[in-house]
């Protein structure tokens, strides 16, 4: 393995060889054409005359071309200084024609050197240096580092546990010099973790851990620390400094005070500390309570700086007890209280709980049938004693079945079932219930109350009133009871607002001995609601409404004109008289049928591409299904009434319209233009200003267009408007124009163009002419 390896590094040293005997005779090649020019150094490092180069300088010479290596020996150069030839290691680049001297030691500070390269050194062609090359240069001065300063001082005492400890620097510092082997700190020899750094002239050490109180701490800096000019430091440095002491914990305050009196035999015993402390501490041998020599079994807590003692059992009453903390406890710090604390209280001599409040009161008078009985005490009482047998409710010595419970100091009676209306009830609490402390009560507590007599309440008024009409919109339906009500009982499902079979949607309050059903929604204009009281409402004593109250009540008449009645042509989303074309693309009709009358079938073309969805197309000459002309011609006659029951509307009073309609908002009614109309600057919007039943009608005596520009051009619905309320009656034809939106139903004497990707919610009816979809068109039923 040995031959090999040796065997193959020959091999590499041949291929350089014969490698490098071609370069340099290439390079003789080249600088053939030069022959006779003597080399020349052309650069050097360090420049001559340099200042503060620094001591561990490499010295280079560059030449303006390749030398003859055979030339280029260790003698060619040489350095000087004040005592002499200075030694060192010599190499010659030949590639890049470049002389390096890398010197054996430093050199000297603030000392001038003198280097030379010999006339001896020929190039290729055998062309000397024209006489020896000499430059000088001169070292600098070598930075010693002193600290000047120091955080925390020499000597400082009180210092934070959270101190970053600082050393400042005379001159810019190499951080790379600075790490936790130059930069130290030690407590009682023991050597501190932490990161250490260096920025400029200031090295920080970090600890990783707070700093230990009343602890001298030891900061050294050693003389590995380096300037950035690689001067070290003299000598170490060193300085001390001592931590702030520890503060011991004390206890601010207690429960129950020291020195309380009637305290309650579950109390919460606790200790608050002036600082957070260490809860490990705090345990049964430091935290305890005495009843003279007895020790009270607890368990102990501890959490946000409070120390909690909670008993085991209930403490004896009218006794003494002592609480102590003992200096055992300590804060997080390991600072001890400092001297035990302890503080006594007593708890409270029983008295006989008392009935301090009933509900009915005594001798209380139309009480609800379905009443439950309740009595406070003066004390918190022992649940188990507050059963039945010691709550007793009767009616002429009979007793009433019920349920009894207790709550924070509070009993209740709860009747299974109402109690009888005009009726004496007595209730009894025995001596049979006791206070937590075990004292019953001193005699039974007995009180009496009478319920109310059992008359069905009534409805004394309603809004609106029966048989009212035009009432508006956005009526809130109210109705008034002859007395008070229970909230409980008036519910959507016994206060309901139908139109027809079909319920409204509202929300039902109590307002006094008003019910108010306010509608999720306006009502809708020109319809008959009914409004039902039902027998589920019930006053305060249970009672019940004796029957259901009902009553009716008409809105107002829809805004706007009456609208023509479509009648059997309403079926259809296109009608036309002599063609329904579809030009291009995949136009949609939805939930409409198309027609042609008295054209026949041959004159719908384009479908495909157009489709019908839950449609279909039916012409006068067809078949099947059977009866189809006879249905066209009477469609085509309900287009005709219906155009001119539009043409003819006179009620609201028309309101003059001409020219472009965009931009304008419209409020119902009928708008009439003897000639042509148009929507193109701007949206037109229909309001109907809540009522979306209102109704539009445009008597338009010639054509109406509407031009899609980035501004406008569309109808837009507002204030809960329909689509299928809107009547355009068109006396030549219409035109919708490209990208629009268009609402309403168009009644055409000519002829029905749609543009280029114009949407319609609505019908095109045409009479006579024909129906155009030019490309890609949306038709939906309004």
């Amino acid at each position: 393995m040995i031959y090999k390896l040796q065997n193959g590094l020959g091999k590499i040293v041949l291929s350089l060889f014969i490698l490098s005997a071609f370069v340099i005779a290439c390079k003789k090649d080249k600088f053939e054409e030069s022959k006779g020019i003597c080399p020349e150094v052309i650069a050097t490092n360090p420049l001559n005359g340099a200042l503060g180069v620094p001591l561990n300088q490499i010295i280079t010479a560059t030449l303006n071309e390749p030398m003859d290596p055979a030339t280029m020996g260790p003698n060619c150069f040489e350095l000087t200084g004040p005592s002499g030839i200075i030694l060192g290691t010599y190499n010659y680049n030949d590639v890049l024609a470049t002389i390096n001297f890398a010197p054996a030691t430093p050199l000297e500070q603030n000392t001038t050197y003198a280097c030379k390269i010999k006339s001896s050194i020929r190039d290729l062609r055998g062309n000397a240096l024209q006489k020896d090359y000499a430059w000088s240069f001169s070292t600098g001065i070598i930075l010693t580092p002193i600290v000047l300063d120091t955080d925390p001082d020499n000597l400082t005492t009180g210092v934070l546990k959270t101190q970053v400890i600082k050393a400042f620097f005379n001159y810019p510092m190499d951080p790379n010099s600075i790490t936790d082997s130059s930069f130290k700190v030690t407590a009682n020899g023991v050597l501190i973790q932490g990161s250490v750094a260096c920025i400029d002239s200031t090295a920080t050490f970090t600890p990783n851990i707070l700093l230990q109180p009343s602890t001298i701490y030891v900061a050294t800096i050693t003389t590995n620390v380096k300037t950035l000019n690689k001067g070290n430091m003299p000598a170490n440095y060193s300085w001390t400094f001592t931590t702030e002491a520890l503060i011991p914990p004390v206890i601010i305050s207690t429960t129950p005070l020291h020195n309380a009196t009637g305290v309650s035999l579950i109390p919460l015993i606790s200790a608050k500390f002036s600082v957070p402390m260490n809860g490990l501490t705090i345990k049964d041998s430091s935290f305890y309570l005495m009843e003279g020599t007895n020790k009270i079994l607890g368990s102990i807590s501890y959490s946000d700086s409070i120390a909690i003692f909670t008993p085991s059992a209930p403490l004896s009453v009218s006794k003494v007890y002592v609480a102590t903390i003992t200096t055992l406890v300590k804060n997080i710090e390991g600072a001890a209280l400092p001297t035990n604390y302890s503080w006594t209280f007593t708890t409270y001599t029983p008295l006989p709980p008392t009935v301090v409040f009933t509900d009915p009161i005594s001798n209380a008078t139309e009480v609800g049938i379905n009443k439950t009985v309740r009595a406070r005490f003066s004390a918190q009482m022992d649940p188990s004693t507050l059963i039945g047998s010691n709550m007793i409710l009767t009616r002429a010595g009979n007793p009433v079945a019920g349920v009894v419970t207790y709550v924070d100091s509070t009993i209740t009676f709860n009747p299974i079932s109402n109690l009888l209306p005009n009726t004496l009830y007595t209730c009894t609490i025995t001596t049979g219930v006791k206070n937590q402390a075990g004292t019953a009560m001193a005699a039974n507590y007995v009180w009496t109350f009478t319920t109310i007599n059992a008359i069905p309440p009534t409805v004394i008024s309603t809004d609106p009133i029966n048989l009212a009409t035009n009432v508006l919109l956005n009526k809130v339906v109210t109705a008034t009871f002859s007395e008070a009500m229970d909230v409980t009982s008036l519910t959507n499902a016994t206060f309901t607002l139908k139109i027809g079979a079909t319920t409204v949607a509202g929300v039902v309050n109590m307002i006094g001995n008003t019910a108010r059903f306010t509608p999720t929604l306006n009502l809708l204009s020109g319809n008959t609601y009914t409004a039902t009281i039902t027998i589920g409402a019930q006053n305060l004593a249970g009672t019940n409404l004796a029957n259901d109250y009902v009553w009716t009540f008409s809105t107002k008449a829809p805004a706007g004109p009456i609208a023509p009645n479509l009648n059997t042509v309403a079926r259809f989303g296109i009608i036309a008289g002599v063609g329904v074309s579809n030009n291009a693309g995949f136009s949609v009709i939805n939930n409409m049928d198309v027609g042609i009358s008295p054209g026949a079938r041959t004159g719908v073309t384009g479908f495909p591409p157009a489709t019908i969805v839950n449609g279909a197309i039916y012409a006068s000459d067809d078949i099947t299904p059977p009866g189809t002309p006879a249905m066209l011609i009477q469609a085509k006659a309900d287009l005709t009434a219906a155009y001119l029951f539009a043409r003819d509307a006179v009620l609201p009073a028309p309101a003059t319209v001409s020219g472009d309609q965009g931009g304008l908002t419209l409020a119902p009614g009928i708008y009439k233009s003897a000639t042509t109309l148009l929507v193109q600057n701007g949206n037109l919007t229909l309001d109907a200003q809540g009522d979306v039943n209102a109704v539009w009608i445009f008597q338009i005596g010639s054509a109406l267009t509407t031009i899609g520009s980035p501004t406008g051009g569309s109808i837009i619905l507002s204030g809960g408007a329909q689509a299928k309320n809107i009547y355009w009656q068109v006396g030549s034809s219409a035109t919708i124009g490209d990208n629009t939106q268009f609402k309403g139903n168009v009644l055409a004497l000519t002829s029905i163009t749609m543009n280029s990707n114009a949407v319609l919610t609505g019908r095109i009816l045409c009479s006579n002419g024909a129906v155009v979809m030019t490309s890609t068109n949306i038709i939906n039923k309004p």
